[in-house]
């Protein structure tokens, strides 16, 4: 079992990273919501340059408008991603700390949480890094995009079949973005658990010490009453 004063740090060092992805997530919902459970059956009317209204084409607004916050993120600078990695590393000491001689408590609620924070991890990397590079890339479906040429002008010109798999790696990569929320929820509802199971127990043992010292202070109590009786 860790020492005392180490778990609730180690705690600390696991609730924090995990809120922190769950930040991040959150302001990835609204492009994940839309192409994941919206499908619009017409667009709302924009205006064009010269203020006449122009209607857009259903299949190149919420995937668009993913795809681009997509390519917007994966090309930022690589401080963002070393912040990231810092991070999952961070959570990943938390665990250490607190499965260094483990109680079965620990092994418990920390085992199942690590388990589920390495399904996090491994949804990262297995789909969102590598989502994020074929967005970039617009290599849907093992095809690239011409130099110059991007999805839009496909989509415009009826000619997307070639690059079957845009939709589908788009609706991939925001349902594993979902998948990665859920986990790290499971992950923050078993650290509560532990730390309400801790709290319990530490109630029972200290009623328990109660009822023991209530009961020695009665038989000493008792003991000495019949010791002064005996002397008269």
């Amino acid at each position: 079992m860790p020492p005392k004063g180490t778990a609730p740090f180690a705690t600390f060092l696991i609730i924090g990273p995990v809120c922190f992805f769950l930040g991040v997530l959150f302001a990835l919902f609204p492009y994940d919501y839309h192409v994941l459970w919206t499908t619009p059956s017409a667009t709302p009317p924009t205006l064009s340059l010269n203020g006449d209204p122009t209607h857009a084409d259903p299949r190149m607004t919420y995937f668009a408008l993913q795809e681009n916050h997509l390519k917007f993120l994966h090309a930022s600078p690589p401080l963002i991603s070393r912040i990231l990695h810092i991070v999952i590393g961070t959570g990943l000491l938390g665990f250490m700390l607190k499965l260094y001689k483990p109680s079965e408590a620990n092994m418990l609620f920390d085992g199942a949480s690590l388990v589920l924070y390495m399904c996090g991890i491994t949804v990262y990397i297995a789909n969102i890094v590598k989502g994020l590079r074929t967005v970039t890339a617009g290599a849907y479906g093992g095809n690239a995009l011409p130099a110059g040429e991007t999805m839009h002008e496909k989509i415009a010109e009826g000619n997307e079949g070639e690059f079957i798999g845009r939709e589908d790696s788009l609706r991939v990569l925001a349902a594993s973005n979902t998948i990665c929320a859920l986990v790290l929820v499971g992950v923050l509802v078993l650290q509560a658990g532990q730390w309400y199971a801790q709290r319990k127990e530490t109630e029972e043992m200290e009623q328990m010490d109660k009822v023991r010292d209530e009961k020695r202070a009665t038989a000493k109590a008792q003991g000495s009453s019949g010791g002064s009786k005996k002397k008269q």
